[in-house]
């Protein structure tokens, strides 16, 4: 059975709007997490707080999606503050020293410093653990070449642009239950003449044909949409 990787939590409050996130941050989800604070974004007034204290993986394609949304609320006046940290969201923080691009300060100077959970089994972090999470890092980093290939076949292979080829990918790999990495690989490869799965076949062929007829609904009706879903 497949465990949830990603869970987020929306309310308003007052003029601002809390976020609470739990489970994997990677570039499997930075899509789907993307959207969410994107869209808490544009409905707050002053900018949203994270709650990421239920975050247990963190990498940098997440940190990337944070970077990007407070440069976005910026260009909008507002701020996007974190209050609460996990230790594997500590640990990105501390080593990218971006962790007080979020404590608040900002076009409204509001905002309090993030509280950060200790955990009494992780309490101390050792050189050895930030080592093996350098290693975590530069792993995800290395998966993105071959994302990006496989998003320039489908762009090739059935004239898609380039955010619809991501939804595509994201679409088959979360019906599929399938590393997003791990299924542009095979994408890939299948260029080269190897077969893909029955399964991916079908979920990719569904997904494209999901955004071409999006594509082409009419103008001045409602275009009907599929809820975002977090990876499982």
């Amino acid at each position: 059975m497949s465990s949830c990787l990603l869970v987020t939590h929306v309310h308003p409050d007052g003029d601002r709007i809390t976020v609470n996130v739990c489970g994997e941050l990677d570039i499997d989800t930075s899509e789907t997490l993307r959207g969410v604070l994107r869209e808490a974004l544009s409905r707050s007034v002053r900018g949203i707080d994270l709650d990421l204290d239920g975050v247990s993986f963190c990498d940098c394609s997440a940190l990337n999606v944070l970077l990007a949304l407070r440069h976005r609320a910026l260009e909008q006046d507002k701020t996007v503050t974190i209050h609460a940290t996990s230790t594997a969201v500590d640990r990105l923080l501390d080593l990218t020293c971006t962790r007080s691009l979020f404590d608040g300060s900002g076009p409204d100077g509001q905002g309090t410093p993030a509280r950060r959970t200790r955990h009494p089994d992780v309490s101390d972090v050792t050189d050895e653990d930030l080592r093996i999470e350098v290693n975590q890092l530069r792993r995800a980093m290395q998966t993105r070449p071959t994302i990006d290939l496989a998003r320039g076949i489908l762009m090739a292979s059935f004239s898609l642009s380039s955010d619809e080829a991501w939804t595509v990918l994201v679409a088959a790999s979360q019906n599929t239950n399938t590393k997003l990495h791990a299924l542009a690989g095979d994408l890939v490869t299948a260029v080269k003449g190897d077969a893909l799965p029955e399964a991916v076949q079908e979920q990719l062929s569904s997904a494209v044909a999901r955004v071409n007829s999006s594509s082409a609904a009419p103008q001045g009706g409602p275009e009907e949409q599929e809820p975002t879903q977090a990876a499982n």
